[in-house]
């Protein structure tokens, strides 16, 4: 593994292998015999979008691999507004070991990838949003011992970078996926031929909720979706992760959220306060399967080298 860009490009196997090593480096957080294999090496993070999950999980699991990090927002460089992709991915590949691009277009970390020497990962685009799918499927483990079989319904907007990347995760694990949104806001057509797997689209959201072993929901209103929040609120409203849909699924299930949470909107107070610890463990495991990801492809580097 080279890169992470998308969830789509990895094998079931280096899924495995990631979430093998988050589950150990999790184990032995704060154990002063920790793997440094960043020591020396610097990882610059490049912010289009801003993040408090993203950014903080990021620049702690560089310094507690051994690293330093770089933050650089839009208007720190000039990547994409009077320099190409392709010339700072090469004229940072001279200064910087490694690089976490969290932006817009999909395209523009691939040609990062392309052009320059060093590992790139992808931290959210307007396509897919892998670490944090990772981070969810290493989740669905610790909490229900396996992935196969089990019953993931995400609810919502089933069009977003998240869903995208489910689709995957779910298609190369073995998951059950079914995804309850309108039909404006279901996944495109594209996207589901490439992912294949056990995945069911409805807008019977009771017929999805039946038996889940996890419900699963995301903000509404994304970063750049803004304009369109009164109309989205209104055809989403019926998606919401609510009591009564959590009567339907079965009594231990897992009820997950990527956060920033908007309660009242995709999710009741009263279902994310009885399940917030388990949100919040989603949450740190971005940090283990982040530390994780550099690890395997600093360690890809090397051997390249």
């Amino acid at each position: 593994m080279n890169h992470l860009l998308t969830v789509e490009q990895l094998s079931s196997r280096e899924i495995e292998q990631i979430l093998a090593l988050a589950k150990e480096l999790k184990a032995g957080r704060g154990n002063a015999n920790q793997p440094q294999p960043l020591r020396g090496q610097i990882w610059a993070l490049i912010f289009n979008k801003a993040s408090t999950r993203t950014r903080v999980s990021f620049e702690v699991g560089v310094r507690e691999l051994g690293g330093s990090s770089l933050y650089l927002s839009t208007n720190d460089i000039q990547m994409g507004r009077g320099e190409t992709v392709a010339d700072t991915a090469r004229t940072l590949s001279r200064y910087v070991h490694g690089v976490v691009i969290r932006t817009y277009a999909q395209r523009d970390v691939e040609q990062f990838a392309e052009a320059g020497t060093i590992p790139v990962i992808n931290a959210l685009t307007d396509d897919e949003h892998p670490c944090q799918i990772l981070a969810d499927l290493l989740t669905v483990v610790e909490k229900l011992g396996t992935l196969k079989g089990k019953k993931v319904v995400f609810f919502g907007d089933g069009a977003c970078n998240v869903c995208n990347s489910w689709l995957f995760g779910a298609a190369k694990t073995g998951l059950e996926l079914w995804v309850a949104a309108p039909a404006g806001f279901q996944p495109h057509a594209e996207w589901l031929k490439r992912a294949g797997g056990n995945i069911h689209l409805t807008e019977d959201v009771a017929a999805a909720a039946k038996d889940a072993d996890v419900l699963y929901t995301d903000v509404w209103v994304s970063m750049g979706k803004e304009a369109e929040a009164v109309e989205r609120l209104k055809v989403l409203a019926p998606y919401q992760v609510n009591a009564s849909v959590l009567k339907r699924a079965k009594p231990d299930a897992l009820v997950m959220h990527c956060l920033p949470a908007y309660v009242g909107k995709e999710i009741t107070a009263d279902v994310f306060e009885a399940h917030q610890k388990g949100i919040f463990d989603q949450a740190e495991n971005r940090l283990h399967v982040q530390k994780a990801i550099m690890m395997l492809l600093a360690a890809g580097c090397s051997r390249a080298r």
